[in-house]
């Protein structure tokens, strides 16, 4: 029996937020939980994994924890502790209390970003680093160097008052929308999708919204998770090949999920101020309420995109901007726009530019700009079921 990694990630959060509330000085028991992690992915796969392995990974924790100290006498008193209590139970907010204290204000906001991701949502260094498309060093630091703000805030592992938890609400959205997205569509190995990790944000967002139902933008970024993962059924075929929103089975859509989706964004679109998650949402609900590809009301697409850029440009929003406008306007308006956008030093590396360029050329009949475009994108994608669609492509094409 392996030590299955999506059971690691899934404990991950909780052993940290069960340890902390126990000790204290969340980074040496962060440290302390990656070595019990460590310990797990090595000594499972030849021993089995426990029958209550959450238990297993506290004690294994706790006891590193306390070796990190190296205080003989708290030694021995915490080791005594370790041996005869109980682990403690996870209670109901205590993952979200995990995820407050990483967005400490303390922290800058690219640092709460980062130790969230690796904290709560269990993503590995790499795997941020993509996310966020940095360096893996400079995220490797800007962890190391959070852990040890926290350290010396001396914060205590608690909700926040009201006034300071509506401070963090914008880094910890920010969080779990990365969560979701590396969980949608992986940013590499063999799966396209993370199923543990969508739904772990899915959780937390439903937590967050428990908590502020009136904020816009929290039911926003809610109703978006909802309205993006209920196509997933229908984004992969036989193989687990990647099937594109056009041409994908809509019959296999979570019908009721689109239904919630669609009815938090009305509801805070209605009552708040308008944001860009409000936005992102209720572009997805356009896409999720067309019966078929072509009935997509791209009109309103486009003007939400407009919306959206205004408030919160970037790079991946002018490119979906520029598919939504060929959409109206044409493929040769596409790439004319497309090429005005691509020389940032985002879009000029990023394989969805590529894919996007072949997709444009596709339907201006240029098969060979399209299948060489493929190919670059094929090649930039660390995904492999991305690689092994755009190769597709790129032979239907040859």
């Amino acid at each position: 029996m392996t030590a299955r990694p999506d059971l690691l990630r899934e404990l991950a959060p909780q052993v940290l937020a069960a340890v902390v509330r126990r000790y204290g000085d969340f980074e040496a028991c962060e440290d302390a939980v990656q070595e019990a992690l460590l310990a797990a992915a090595r000594q499972w796969p030849e021993t089995g994994v426990p029958e209550q392995p959450r238990n297993w990974l506290i004690t294994v924790a706790a006891r590193r924890r306390v070796e990190l100290l190296r205080n003989e006498t708290a030694r021995r008193r915490r080791e005594e502790a370790v041996r005869y209590e109980p682990a403690p139970e996870v209670r109901g907010d205590d993952e979200l209390a995990l995820l407050l204290l990483c967005c400490h204000p303390a922290l800058s906001g690219p640092a709460q970003v980062t130790l969230t991701l690796r904290a709560v949502g269990g993503l590995t260094t790499a795997e941020i680093a993509r996310a966020l498309l940095l360096p893996e060093a400079t995220v490797g630091q800007r962890i190391s160097r959070a852990k040890q703000r926290i350290r010396d805030t001396g914060t205590r592992f608690e909700l926040p008052a009201p006034g300071e938890f509506d401070a963090r609400l914008h880094a910890v959205r920010q969080v779990l929308y990365l969560i979701f997205n590396e969980g949608y569509t992986a940013s590499s190995g063999d799966e396209l999708n993370r199923v543990e990790l969508t739904r772990e944000a899915i959780r937390l967002a439903r937590q967050l919204h428990r908590h502020r139902p009136a904020d816009g933008e929290t039911a926003g970024l809610l109703a978006l998770m909802l309205l993006t993962d209920a196509r997933r059924p229908a984004r992969t075929g036989p193989g687990g090949t990647l099937v594109p929103l056009a041409e994908q089975d809509r019959a296999r859509w979570d019908a009721a999920m689109i239904s919630e989706g669609v009815a938090i964004i009305t509801a805070a679109l209605e009552r708040s101020p308008i944001g860009p998650l409000q936005l992102q949402a209720a572009i997805a609900a356009v896409h999720g309420e067309a019966a078929r590809a072509e009935d997509t009301d791209w009109q309103q697409i486009v003007a939400l995109y407009g919306l959206l850029d205004a408030l919160d440009p970037g790079p991946m929003v002018t490119l979906n901007a520029i598919v939504a406008r060929a959409m109206v306007d044409g493929p040769q308006a596409g790439l004319a726009a497309l090429d005005a956008a691509a020389g940032g030093p985002v879009l000029a590396r990023h394989h969805r530019t590529a894919a996007v360029r072949a997709h444009l050329l596709e339907l201006t009949g240029d098969r060979a700009g399209a299948r060489e475009q493929y190919r670059l994108a094929a090649r930039r994608t660390l995904s492999r079921p991305e690689q092994r669609y755009l190769e597709s492509r790129a032979a239907r094409l040859a």
